[in-house]
C-alpha cells in the first residue's frame, strides 16, 4: 500500500548531537559551556561544541588552548571516536515507532519515509510535532521537516526559516530562497556559485542545464532533480522493512495485561486477513511492543504448518504475553510474519474435517507444544527397513513425511525404547530359557512371567554381530521388559544379556 501512495518524508537535523547526548548522561554539564577535543598533529583540537560555548564563540576546529583563554571555566571531555554513527543508529531504530522505514544520514541526521503515517497521529502537523518534542523532552536540540522529496526536506530542515511541512507539489516554491548549500552540494561548488553571486538556489534553478553541467558538474544536476522529484532517491533503513507488518499506535500509553491482549487479537485480525488476500499462511510471527521509555518487548511464535486460524494463533501468543513488562506503558504495537507460505484457500475448511496428520487439531496440539517448550523436544519417526529394533526407526524430515516402509506390528514391542542396549546380569536355565532374575542399575528384579524368544537376526550384508533372542519378561512388581541374549547358548562360551525396552 505505500509504494502506491504519495510519497512523504522527514528529515530530521540534530544540531548538537555528541554533546546533546553527554549532556543528558551526565546533566551537571547541562548549563555550562563544554567540548569535547581530540589531539590533532600533537594539540587538542576541538571536535564538537555545545550551545552554551558556541554562543560564546567556540567552534570546531578551534585550538583546546585558545579556547581556555576565552573561556577560563571551559569543560573540556576527551571525543569518543565513531561516536556519532553508533548514536545515529541507535537513535534510528528507535524512530521505528514512528515509521518502519528509518535510515541514518551522517554525520548528523536522519530520515524518515512518513509515507502514510501521519493520520495514525492525527495528521501530519501532529505528527511531526510529536517526533520533535519528543527529542527535546529528552534533550535532544532538532529541527525537522516533512516534504514530498528527501532533498527538500534535508534543505528546509537545515535552512528554512519559518514552515517546515512542505506541501505535496510545493517544493519549488520552498527551495527558491534558500543558499546552495542546502541542496546538499559539495563546499567546493558552494564556494563557487557564492563566488559568482549565486547565493540563492532561485538565482541558478532555471539557468540551462548544459551551463550549469559545464561549470559545476553532474552532481549539481542531480540534487536539484532528487530536491524537485524529478530523480528518485531511495534510502536504506537501519531494519529491513518485512513485507507483512502491521502496526498499532496507542493514543495513550498500554499499561494493562487486557490492553496488550486486545492489541494482538487487531494486529492477527488485520494481518491474517491481508495473508488471506494474498493465498498465503503464516508460518512465523513477531509481536513487538514499543514502551515509553524506550525498550521494546517482543515475543515470538511459529507454525509448522501455514494458519490463517486466529483463535489457534492468539492462543499461541497468550502463552508468553505474561512475559511482558509495560512498564510506564506501551506507546505502540507491531505484528510481523517474517515467514509466510502459500496456502490453499480450501486448506483451512479441510483441515476441520480431516484426521490423521492433516487433522487441524493435531496440527494445532503441535504447535502450543512448540511454542512452549521449543520444537527441538517434538519429533516424530518413521519405520526403516532394518532389523535390530534401534535401527528401524528413522527421524522424519518434516511432519507429512511419508513412510517408505510399514510398522512391524505381528509382535509386541516396548512403550520406550533404549538407544542403544545396555548389558545386565542374568540368571537363566540353558539352554533357550527365558532369565529367573536380572540385575540392572544395582536393583535385582526377580522374574514372574515371560514370553518368548523371538530371534531377531541382523542384516546379512552388515553381520556385525550375533543373533538375538528377545523376551518381554516382568518381575514381581509388575513392571515388564524387553531382554535379549545375543548369540547361542554355548557350554564353553557364556553370551552377555542386555536389557533394550520398557513396557507400560
Amino acid at each position: 500500500m505505500r509504494d502506491n501512495m504519495a510519497k512523504r518524508f522527514i528529515t530530521i537535523w540534530f544540531r548538537h548531537l555528541k554533546t546533546d547526548w553527554l549532556g543528558i548522561r551526565h546533566p551537571e554539564l547541562k548549563d555550562f559551556p563544554f567540548i569535547l577535543a581530540a589531539p590533532d598533529h600533537g594539540r587538542m583540537i576541538i571536535s564538537a561544541a555545545n550551545a552554551e560555548a558556541q554562543l560564546q564563540g567556540l567552534e570546531a576546529g578551534m585550538a583546546v588552548a585558545d579556547a581556555r583563554a576565552i573561556i577560563p571555566q571551559l569543560k573540556v571531555k576527551d571525543d569518543i571516536p565513531d561516536l556519532p554513527g553508533k548514536l545515529l543508529k541507535r537513535i534510528a531504530e528507535w524512530c521505528i515507532r514512528f515509521t518502519p522505514a528509518v535510515a541514518v544520514d551522517p554525520p548528523d541526521g536522519l530520515i524518515l519515509d512518513a509515507t502514510g503515517c501521519a493520520h495514525l497521529w492525527g495528521g501530519e502537523m501532529l505528527y511531526l510535532k510529536e517526533i520533535v518534542s519528543r527529542f527535546r523532552g529528552y534533550g535532544y536540540d532538532v529541527r525537522a521537516a516533512m516534504a514530498d522529496t528527501i532533498g527538500t526536506a534535508w534543505a528546509i530542515s537545515r535552512f528554512g526559516q519559518a514552515e517546515n511541512i512542505i506541501r505535496a507539489g510545493h517544493q519549488t516554491t520552498a527551495l527558491l530562497p534558500l543558499p546552495p548549500a542546502a541542496l546538499r552540494l559539495d563546499v567546493e561548488i558552494v564556494e563557487r556559485l557564492e563566488k559568482l553571486g549565486l547565493r540563492q538556489i532561485n538565482n541558478f534553478i532555471a539557468m540551462p542545464r548544459a551551463a550549469l553541467r559545464r561549470r559545476f558538474g553532474q552532481l549539481i544536476i542531480q540534487r536539484i532533480d532528487q530536491a524537485l522529484g524529478h530523480e528518485d532517491e531511495t534510502i536504506q533503513p537501519v531494519q529491513p522493512i518485512e513485507p507483512y507488518q502491521e502496526r498499532l499506535p496507542c493514543l495513550e500509553p498500554i499499561v494493562t495485561a487486557v490492553g496488550i491482549e486486545i492489541a494482538l487479537q487487531q494486529l492477527l485480525d488485520s494481518l491474517c486477513f491481508r495473508l488471506q488476500q494474498e493465498q498465503k499462511g503464516l508460518r512465523r510471527a513477531c509481536f513487538k511492543c514499543f514502551r515509553v521509555d524506550g525498550k521494546i518487548e517482543q515475543i515470538e511464535i511459529g507454525t509448522h504448518k501455514a494458519s490463517l486460524n486466529t483463535k489457534h494463533l492468539f492462543k499461541l501468543f497468550e502463552n508468553k504475553l505474561s512475559s511482558i513488562e509495560p512498564a510506564l506503558g506501551i506507546e505502540l504495537f507491531i505484528i510481523e510474519a517474517p515467514k509466510v507460505e502459500d496456502l490453499n484457500p480450501l486448506q483451512e475448511k479441510l483441515w476441520e474435517s480431516a484426521f490423521g496428520l492433516e487433522d487441524s487439531g493435531l496440527s494445532e496440539l503441535i504447535d502450543r507444544l512448540a511454542n512452549k517448550i521449543g520444537t527441538q523436544l517434538i519429533h516424530r519417526y518413521l519405520p526403516d527397513q532394518h532389523h535390530w529394533p534401534e535401527r528401524s526407526i528413522k527421524p522424519a524430515t518434516s511432519f507429512l513425511e511419508k513412510a517408505s516402509a510399514s510398522w512391524k506390528i505381528t509382535r509386541p514391542r516396548p512403550l520406550q525404547l533404549l538407544a542403544k542396549p545396555e548389558p545386565i546380569s542374568v540368571a537363566a536355565p540353558i539352554p533357550d530359557y527365558p532369565p529367573m532374575l536380572f540385575r540392572y542399575k544395582g536393583k535385582l528384579h526377580t522374574i514372574k512371567k515371560a514370553d518368548g524368544p523371538e530371534r531377531i537376526e541382523s542384516e546379512w550384508w552388515l553381520q556385525e554381530e550375533q543373533h538375538r533372542d528377545y523376551y518381554c519378561v516382568e518381575d514381581e512388581e509388575g513392571s515388564r521388559y524387553w531382554v535379549f541374549r545375543s548369540g547361542h547358548y554355548s557350554a564353553d562360551k557364556s553370551y552377555q544379556w542386555f536389557i533394550h525396552g520398557f513396557f507400560a
